[in-house]
């Protein structure tokens, strides 16, 4: 895959805003492309109304507010380095970052994807790279991913970043569903396609028993 850095330099975060029923939180801004994923609760974004495992994708300044029973959401931000993420003020809830990764973007034109991946109880993804980089976080179950010569265990709400190109293989939990949200930044022509690419071109052939869930897709100006 040909990758070229964008200028100025760029990274990937994901933030946990947790907001008291009716907190507001503006956030977002000139140099960030972002996508909100419901995890609990209810928000409006953007006068549309959002509830569990929903999700929107935009660019610039928004506010969030929460509903009647407050919200949980993860806040995944593509960011010029040097911007500040924000954060939500003490009376209306809190924001926990999880994760920051600086990223080298493909060249050309981009899209930003959000989407999530299932496997059933011992699951696995078949070792494989994809065609940009993204961060994950797990919703539900237990996932070990193997990568660059290690391995490790996520639980529910453990957060990872993937290169792309770094070939990754990740085995689900034994006695339980699995399933992780994920948002990756890939070249423009990607849009509506899948991504993966098998490095064993044996695997390519092989059952799959991972399902995919679209939320969000959309073409961004890093």
């Amino acid at each position: 895959m040909a990758v070229s850095p964008h200028a100025p330099a760029h990274e990937l975060r994901l933030i946990e805003d947790t907001l008291v029923a009716g907190g507001r939180l503006t956030f977002g801004g000139e140099a960030v492309n972002w996508v909100i994923h419901v995890v609990h609760g209810s928000v409006t974004l953007n006068e549309q109304d959002y509830q569990d495992d929903m999700a929107c994708l935009g660019q610039g300044v928004a506010t969030l507010q929460a509903g009647v029973a407050g919200v949980t959401v993860w806040r995944f931000e593509l960011a010029r380095l040097g911007v500040t993420p924000v954060r939500a003020d003490a009376e209306c809830g809190r924001s926990r970052p999880k994760l920051t990764h600086l990223v080298t973007l493909p060249s050309g034109d981009l899209l930003m994807r959000n989407d999530s991946v299932a496997f059933p109880p011992a699951g696995c993804a078949y070792r494989h790279t994809h065609q940009g980089p993204g961060v994950r976080c797990l919703i539900e179950g237990g996932i070990r991913i193997d990568t660059e010569g290690m391995s490790t265990s996520y639980g529910p709400g453990g957060a990872w970043f993937e290169s792309g190109p770094e070939p990754v293989f990740a085995q689900a939990a034994a006695d339980r569903p699995s399933r992780f949200v994920r948002v990756m930044v890939l070249p423009a022509e990607l849009l509506g396609k899948s991504s993966i690419r098998y490095v064993d071109p044996a695997d390519r052939d092989k059952p799959k028993v991972q399902s995919y869930k679209s939320y969000a897709e959309g073409l961004i100006t890093p």
